[in-house]
């Protein structure tokens, strides 16, 4: 009976472990084939495992060699038939090996008074001579038996199911790319819960004058506290997750309200730079007047030098009005006028060119997506040109803006010069800021990606010498669901 009720709870681990992996990793074969074979290898490996370890479950070398077999039966089985070895492969392994191991002693723990308590009540059918016979009182202890293993085994099914079913509803970011560090948060609760149960293993059965005798028979304190660790091992697994996740949505919305707040400073000076040109409007049409008498009494006198160098003052009073750029898209223009007349406050000799950005008529990508694109790409091209002056006030600073469609996609490039120095760190997609405002760390080019992958699109980044390329490649197709679309 013990032996059949282990092969039925081996299979249902084998069900638990290819619905655990499942939830996370993309199978290598379509339908339900590859979580059979999971299972079913699941299975022949840890009847393997057990056919083959030798006795002496106090012997630590046995229980760290078991626990280390096990782990490489998860480990192979998630990289033979689950795409793309991630970092949560790590945690899916080791987690599912410590909620078994957690489930299985804190199951046996708590329910081994049952087994007391039933052989205490045949004791006394016995005695009350409701067992008359020896028969009967054999066939009463093995029901009584295998009742209590039955219990036992559905107590360590049922633990490791919801225990399993709670990670993977808790786990709500699937496809996030854990860091290292946040990869040694989620891990240690279950590498600990492991560990505890390796230790467990080893100690709690002791030799007595050849006899084994449990560890909580000696100190019956014991049965209350070591399931008492247990659950509180389980319940940091479990809330370790829940907790990490909420993590990363409290950090997209962190993120999401220094976007916003980008965005209302980049449309404060949107409002200052209309107001400037429209202020120096007023006065231009306030000083029209006086202008075309004084130009009617020069042009009526001798004065023709003094005409020529008024007219040429007036010329460049309304080239300050003018529109620099025309890329065919009013938000686009206004937009880039307003960060270059934003830099060259600081930086008079800055050239910033974009007679080659041309948006193609009829565009189906939306003007606010475009700025966003564009703003962030321009104010990091800035921000690179004033490091570059500040160590090198001589050095040649330029920003170039141009368009490229092949196609159905639409293709952004921004160049700029540097001062060379770039740092790139191992996992991080992008350049590592040096700015003194560390917590907007890659928002910007964060930002650029997002909008990009909205129209299936793509940013990517190169150096050639001293000069900063940023692609942003995207699909021209309408999204009415994000925005404005792009007027003219």
């Amino acid at each position: 009976m013990a032996d059949v009720l282990y092969s039925a709870l081996t299979v249902f681990q084998g069900y638990c472990l290819q619905y655990f992996l499942g939830s996370f990793l993309e199978t290598r074969m379509r339908g339900r084939w590859n979580g059979m074979y999971v299972a079913g290898l699941y299975v022949a490996l840890r009847t393997a495992v057990v056919w083959c370890s030798p006795p002496g479950y106090e012997d630590y070398r046995v229980a760290a060699g078991t626990l280390a077999l096990s782990l490489c039966i998860l480990s192979a089985l998630a990289v033979c038939f689950y795409k793309a070895f991630r970092p949560v492969t790590v945690f899916l392994v080791v987690s599912f090996q410590a909620l078994l191991d957690i489930s299985r002693y804190a199951a046996v723990i708590l329910l081994n008074a049952v087994d007391g308590w039933v052989l205490d009540i045949i004791n006394w059918c016995a005695g009350k001579g409701m067992l008359a016979s020896e028969k009967s009182f054999g066939m009463a202890v093995k029901a009584g038996v295998a009742g209590t293993q039955l219990i036992q085994y559905a107590g360590i099914a049922l633990l490791l199911y919801f225990s399993l079913r709670k990670v993977v509803r808790d786990f709500r970011e699937k496809d996030y790319f854990i860091s290292r560090t946040e990869l040694l948060f989620i891990l240690a609760p279950s590498a600990v819960g492991m560990m505890i149960c390796m230790l467990l293993r080893i100690i709690m059965i002791t030799l007595e004058d050849g006899v084994p005798k449990m560890l909580y028979d000696r100190y019956p304190i014991l049965v209350i506290v070591i399931p008492a660790i247990l659950l509180l091992s389980l319940l940091s697994i479990l809330y370790g997750v829940k907790l990490f996740q909420d993590m990363i949505y409290w950090n997209r919305e962190k993120s999401g309200r220094i976007v916003l707040e980008k965005q209302i400073s980049s449309l404060q000076e949107h409002m200052e730079e209309m107001e400037r040109i429209y202020s120096g409007i007023r006065g231009m049409k306030h000083d029209m007047k006086n202008t075309l008498a004084v130009i009617q009494r020069l042009s009526a006198g001798e004065g023709s030098g003094e005409l020529q160098e008024y007219l040429s003052e007036l010329n460049r009073g309304l080239e300050k009005l003018e529109v620099r750029f025309r890329t065919g898209n009013t938000v686009v223009d206004t937009l880039l006028n307003m960060k270059y007349h934003e830099a060259v406050r600081d930086m008079p000799d800055l050239r910033m060119d974009a007679d080659k950005l041309l948006l193609p008529q009829g565009i189906q990508i939306h003007s606010y997506d475009i700025g966003v694109i564009l703003g962030n790409a321009v104010d990091n091209a800035i921000e690179a040109c004033r490091k570059l002056k500040a160590k090198e006030p001589g050095a040649d600073a330029f920003i170039r803006i141009s368009s490229l469609q092949k196609g159905n996609l639409l293709i952004l490039k921004v160049e700029n010069s540097f001062d060379g120095r770039l740092v790139l760190k191992a996992k991080e997609e992008f350049p590592v800021t040096d700015k003194a405002d560390r917590k907007s760390h890659g928002i910007g080019l964060a930002n650029i990606k997002s909008t990009a992958e909205k129209y299936q699109g793509a940013v990517d980044f190169k150096i050639n010498g001293r000069v900063f390329i940023l692609s942003v490649m995207m699909k021209n197709e309408r999204r009415e669901e994000d925005g404005f679309r792009s007027d003219r």
